[in-house]
C-alpha cells in the first residue's frame, strides 16, 4: 500500500484513501509549516503555545504502528518516511499531499502516508497531533527526527529530508 513518489491515503471507513470535501474545518497554521525537530526551541514535546509548533505527548513507535496492521499495508521507506496527518476539509492538506508526493517522487527511498486523522483519534491523541495538516519526518527505523505543522513548500521538505539522511 505504501507508494514510493505517492501517498498511501490511511482512511478506516471507505478504503479508499480519498479525501473529499471543501475546505473550511480543520485547525491550520497558514502562511508556511512550522518546522519542529529535536533539540529545537517549539520543538517536538514543547507545544509552545502560540509557536505553531505540535507538542508530542509522547514517544510513538512508528516502525510498530505500521507493522500493526491498525494503518492498513503501509511500510516505512527505506531512507525516510514522512507521515501526514489530514482532514478531509482542509484544503492546505491537499497542497501538502502535492508537495509531499512530489519529494517522495524525486527522493529514492524516502515514502509519503497519508493518515486521515478523523479515522485514527487515538493516534493522533496518542502522537500529539493539534492541527492539520501535520507532517512527521521518520528515519528509516520509524523513529521521529522532526515535524511540520502548516502546509510546507518543498524546499523545506527537502531541506529537512537532507538534514536527516
Amino acid at each position: 500500500m505504501t507508494r514510493e513518489g505517492g501517498a498511501t491515503h490511511v482512511r478506516e471507513r471507505d478504503g479508499e484513501g480519498e479525501s473529499m470535501g471543501e475546505p473550511g474545518a480543520g485547525a491550520v497554521r497558514r502562511g508556511g509549516a512550522a518546522e519542529t525537530g529535536a533539540g529545537e526551541p517549539g520543538a517536538a514535546g514543547s507545544g509552545a503555545p502560540g509557536s505553531g509548533a505540535v507538542g508530542n505527548g509522547s514517544a510513538q513507535d512508528w516502525a510498530r504502528v505500521f507493522a500493526s496492521g491498525a494503518l492498513g499495508d503501509v511500510r516505512l521507506g527505506e531512507r525516510a518516511t514522512l507521515v501526514q496527518f489530514s482532514t478531509a476539509f482542509c484544503q492546505p492538506c491537499r497542497a501538502t499531499r502535492r508537495v509531499l508526493d512530489q519529494v517522495a517522487g524525486l527522493v529514492p527511498g524516502v515514502a509519503h502516508v497519508e493518515i486521515g486523522a478523523e479515522d485514527h483519534l487515538a493516534l493522533v491523541r496518542a502522537a500529539g497531533i493539534e492541527a492539520t495538516p501535520t507532517v512527521l519526518f521518520l528515519d528509516a527505523s520509524g523513529g521521529e527526527v522532526r515535524r511540520a505543522s502548516g502546509a510546507p513548500r518543498r524546499d523545506q521538505v527537502l531541506t529537512a529530508l537532507a538534514r536527516m539522511l
